[in-house]
């Protein structure tokens, strides 16, 4: 039976790739030329933010910006900003979820929406952890590495050049997500799809969290791609984009390697606030 039905869902996914390539190129670019002009300022604001760190935090993260995740997991790890203000900014980070909302024609009062209600989660997440732990004591003093590039993402390679390397790799996961689903769709049928997942509001969320904490941007791609067709609930992803935070995780395991229960335990609260957050705001999408 798959091979009955491997034709038309390729077919129907490489017609629906294509159709969303000019879409992300110009979405990339936009977001690029906001990256280099704006990062390294956004980064210097966030060493400096001191108890608003979440808040702060939590603001940039929402702006469009490649490595800012990256790059406060490199803060962190020098000792330079508090967890509370580094969990802002892996709740608040959008990945690709951004530029795959554009290009699938997403109304921007929905877009908005998810923006606003991510900002507003980081910052209450992190002003809770640095409460806490300001309260045990926790104090670090290392010194900061600075990283520019994490898995290719080729910031410094010039504005077209670094938007077009960015539509190719999303492209190509995106082509493969389409197909998945359209096989899946085909196999089970459509209605059966949606409410295997739709009819589990507290395992959908902890499933789409886990989903999240793939640390590259398949993560955001594959919940996205799921929820604007239809078969992901408004709560499982919330829970998803909240917890996906890019390679910020990989870069946060990388250069704080010596120190890997505190890796964990930023993990745990980071999955944690994510389906909490998304439970809490399904209603609300």
């Amino acid at each position: 039976m798959l091979f009955e039905i491997l034709p038309d869902a390729l077919l129907d996914a490489v017609l629906d790739t294509l159709k969303l390539i000019p879409f992300l190129f110009l979405a990339y670019l936009l977001i690029e030329v906001i990256e280099h002009h704006a990062e390294d300022k956004t980064v210097a604001l966030i060493h400096r933010a001191g108890a608003w760190g979440p808040a702060i935090g939590s603001a940039l993260g929402v702006i469009p910006q490649c490595g800012f995740s990256a790059a406060t997991a490199n803060l962190f790890a020098g000792g330079l900003i508090t967890r509370g203000t580094l969990i802002a900014v892996f709740l608040s980070t959008s990945d690709e979820m951004l530029p795959i909302m554009i290009s699938k024609n997403a109304p921007a009062g929905f877009i908005l929406k998810v923006l606003a209600y991510k900002f507003i989660a980081g910052m209450i997440a992190g002003f809770i952890i640095d409460v806490v732990e300001r309260r045990i004591g926790r104090h670090s003093e290392k010194d900061p590495h600075d990283i520019c590039e994490q898995e290719g993402c080729n910031c410094e390679d010039g504005v077209l050049r670094s938007a077009l390397f960015h539509t190719v790799k999303i492209t190509v996961f995106l082509f493969i997500t389409s197909l998945l689903i359209n096989i899946a769709v085909e196999l089970l049928g459509e209605e059966h799809l949606a409410n295997f997942i739709l009819n589990k509001p507290v395992i959908g969320e902890l499933l789409a969290g886990l989903i999240g904490l793939i640390p590259n941007c398949a993560a955001s791609v594959i919940i996205t791609d799921l929820y604007l067709q239809g078969g992901l609930s408004a709560g499982a992803m919330l829970a998803g984009l909240l917890v996906g935070a890019g390679v910020g995780l990989l870069v946060l395991f990388r250069m704080n390697r010596r120190n890997q229960k505190e890796n964990l335990i930023t993990l745990g609260l980071l999955y944690v606030f994510g389906v909490v957050f998304g439970l809490l705001g399904s209603p609300l999408f």
